[in-house]
């Protein structure tokens, strides 16, 4: 195959991100960058919001392993029952302030639990990985 040299002017951001993958992956950035042009460029953070970009930005720089972690990662049943009964006294106007606090939290918490398993799932799926449906991940 016939290769030619091309000179690319990247923002900062795109270089640096794509920089990240090449080390976390172990592959030179000509090869990060070839894939990038033929699958497109990795999944971003910067759709989701302000609170959870620097998390999602990190896993830029995990290996396979711990993305796969991270994509097979389950709640616990404790903290799913906690969550429903406080969304059922939330419902019901039952809920005391501390109570409501902790619903707080714990949507917090769960919208970063879903957006690093998603975000996960899809860097590995960039760097070529079959991920199975979600229900077997």
């Amino acid at each position: 195959m016939t290769t030619q040299a091309v000179t690319l002017q990247l923002p900062e951001q795109v270089y640096v991100r794509l920089q990240q993958v090449a080390q976390a992956t172990r592959q030179s950035l000509d090869e990060v960058l070839l894939r990038a042009i033929q699958v497109g460029i990795p999944p971003g953070w910067e759709d989701a919001p302000a609170a959870f970009q620097a998390d999602l930005a990190a896993l830029d720089r995990l290996n396979d392993d711990a993305l796969w972690h991270i994509a097979r990662s389950r709640q616990t049943e404790a903290e799913m029952a906690r969550y429903h009964d406080l969304l059922e006294r939330n419902a019901n106007d039952t809920i005391s302030d501390a109570e409501r606090s902790e619903l707080t939290r714990f949507r917090t918490e769960a919208d970063r639990f879903m957006l690093r398993k998603g975000h996960a799932a899809a860097l590995l799926r960039w760097r070529g990985h079959h991920i199975p449906p979600a229900e077997t991940l």
